[in-house]
């Protein structure tokens, strides 16, 4: 598991290093803008994505990481300096992340394991940069797994009578956690809920959306004959499914698969998919666009 000394090793490692993500109208000058910004800072850019959506006139993204000495003890001037100076000039949506600051993760599951064990298990060999705080399930089946990785586990109930109840207790022990990732976690989270995580909450679902919906998706596919089957990682939002989409893979089946053989290929691209969102987002590599993600 990643102990205490690894987060302190970490913090100390990428306690000058940053990320700028910027989202704005499409305009002459902003390379130029945020890099002799950065540039008169005395910071070293080591990393600089870029897309426009439309050769003139249509919306920019940039991601910036970027390395300077003494950070933590500029971060208020630095955050002060660019709101004034470039993003009021631009228009822009923005938001400076610390990498040092780590994200706090919190994960929701059911019964069935593999999304999760995945990420428990890349989180314990520290390719997912991140504090597990706490896995809550609607089931004691997990309990062992989860506390041989020394996180702790919670079961919380939730029947047609006390959904608002158990939501509500849920929210409550998840708070300070910076994402909510849904392994598996085969309950419909209520409005209110998603309303208090906006764009805090990662699902992994079973195909192509909104492909082979409801029970025996894999039981759906196998009556369709289908050729690929693939899985979907996105963000919640209060329509079922339909929230931005991050990450999305495939394998070619052939007709003698059998549901289990696909199922258990299909669990297969569901924990990569998952694992790929959830890294990206602590990366901070996405920016949402509307029901759109830009992944850098």
């Amino acid at each position: 598991m990643t102990q205490l000394s690894d987060i302190n090793q970490m913090n100390m490692t990428t306690a000058n290093t940053a990320r700028l993500l910027i989202t704005c109208e499409d305009k002459p000058g902003i390379v130029q803008a945020v890099s002799s910004f950065l540039y008169h800072q005395g910071a070293n850019i080591t990393a600089l994505d870029q897309y426009a959506t439309e050769a003139q006139g249509g919306r920019y993204f940039m991601r910036v990481e970027f390395e300077l000495d003494h950070l933590q003890s500029r971060k208020d001037a630095l955050i002060q300096t660019f709101a004034a100076n470039v993003a009021e000039r631009y228009g822009m949506q923005w938001r400076l992340a610390f990498v040092n600051e780590i994200k706090k993760v919190g994960i929701l599951v059911s019964k069935v394991d593999h999304a999760l064990l995945e990420l428990l298990w890349r989180h314990a060999r520290g390719s997912l940069p991140c504090e597990i705080t706490h896995v809550i399930s609607n089931h004691e089946d997990l309990r062992e797994s989860v506390e041989n990785f020394g996180i702790p586990f919670t079961v919380i109930k939730v029947t047609k009578d006390n959904k608002a109840e158990a939501y509500a207790q849920i929210d409550e022990m998840m708070q300070g956690n910076d994402l909510l990732v849904l392994a598996r976690y085969m309950q419909i989270l209520s409005e209110d809920f998603v309303a208090k995580w906006e764009m805090k909450i990662i699902n992994i679902h079973h195909s192509f959306l909104p492909a082979f919906v409801g029970a025996n998706p894999y039981k759906q596919a196998y009556e369709k004959g289908v050729k690929l089957i693939g899985a979907t990682a996105h963000y919640v939002t209060a329509d079922l499914d339909q929230g931005p989409i991050i990450e999305q893979d495939v394998e070619r089946v052939s007709h003698d698969y059998n549901v289990e053989q696909l199922r258990e290929l299909g669990e297969d691209v569901e924990r990569n998919v998952l694992a790929r969102a959830v890294k990206w987002h602590l990366e901070d590599r996405i920016i949402v666009d509307g029901n759109k993600t830009v992944v850098f």
